[in-house]
């Protein structure tokens, strides 16, 4: 039409101009929005867990011992029940039989203690004889495990030789997950017996202490140092999840580099989400 100027078309909406099914669209907190969100319709950024860390691992300094403990400067574990014959019979637990006066006692921080923190003796989890001689050894630990059969190791990603040289790699498992990794990736046997998926060192947890697997999987997540005794410092990660930064970064930017989170009995890093 003379006269007048021809806009070309666009598809920017403003909010003069949104049509009411738009506002409601676009509007996060409306009922429209929430549905298609619950059905899927609604597209969402890949998740990521961006950690700042630093850039050469050749460069961080390690200290040479143990931060020393101030309170607890004696701690031992409760390895064996000594029963009570009153004519009941009672049989081994992994965390044992704890009255209600040893947990109590075990809250109150002393010099000396000696407390109930699961393995007891016959209890299940039990490690070879291979195996914890192996482990001994390892002062830095990346852990990980797989129960009931659901995965295979996943091999870490940007290592540095340093922190291959560094750390032990190991992934505890069941008897049912070890025989579905022989299935379906090479396992490498070592001169000695070790069992190896690329740097994963496999663990066999012989005689699981529970009937559900999920169970099984929580021990060595939540009680690593007790497994690897010897570690100063650990970092678990998910079966299910990929290692794609190198571990000696990791444990700079959440240990080494802040005094605030030393812990004093294993300095330890819990690892749930895949890193990018």
């Amino acid at each position: 039409m003379e006269g007048k100027i021809q806009r070309p078309f666009s598809l920017r909406l403003n909010r003069r101009n949104q049509t009411p099914r738009a506002k409601a669209i676009c509007n996060k907190q409306g009922k429209v929005f929430i549905i298609l969100d619950t059905m899927g319709f609604v597209p969402k950024p890949q998740h990521r867990c961006p950690i700042p860390v630093a850039d050469d691992p050749n460069r961080i300094v390690i200290p040479k011992e143990r931060t020393p403990d101030e309170i607890v400067k004696n701690l031992t574990y409760i390895m064996e029940e000594v029963f009570v014959n009153n004519g009941s019979h009672s049989f081994p637990l992994f965390g044992g039989n704890q009255s209600w006066s040893q947990r109590e006692e075990s809250f109150k921080l002393n010099s000396t203690m000696k407390v109930h923190c699961g393995f007891m003796r016959n209890g299940g989890a039990e490690m070879s004889s291979l195996d914890v001689k192996y482990v001994k050894k390892c002062r830095f630990v990346v852990a990980s495990g797989i129960f009931d059969e659901y995965d295979i190791p996943h091999q870490p990603t940007n290592i540095s030789h340093r922190s291959k040289k560094l750390f032990c790699f190991l992934i505890t498992v069941d008897e049912e997950s070890l025989n579905f990794i022989k299935k379906n990736v090479t396992v490498r046997e070592d001169s000695v017996g070790g069992q190896w998926v690329g740097v994963w060192r496999l663990i066999l947890l012989k005689n699981p202490p529970y009937d559900e697997p999920r169970r099984n999987g929580k021990v060595p997540k939540i009680l690593t140092h007790r497994l690897f005794p010897q570690a100063q410092y650990s970092i678990w990660i998910d079966g299910k999840m990929e290692l794609i930064v190198d571990p000696l970064l990791l444990l700079e930017r959440y240990v080494l580099a802040y005094e605030v989170m030393e812990y004093n009995i294993l300095e330890f890093i819990f690892y749930g989400v895949q890193l990018f």
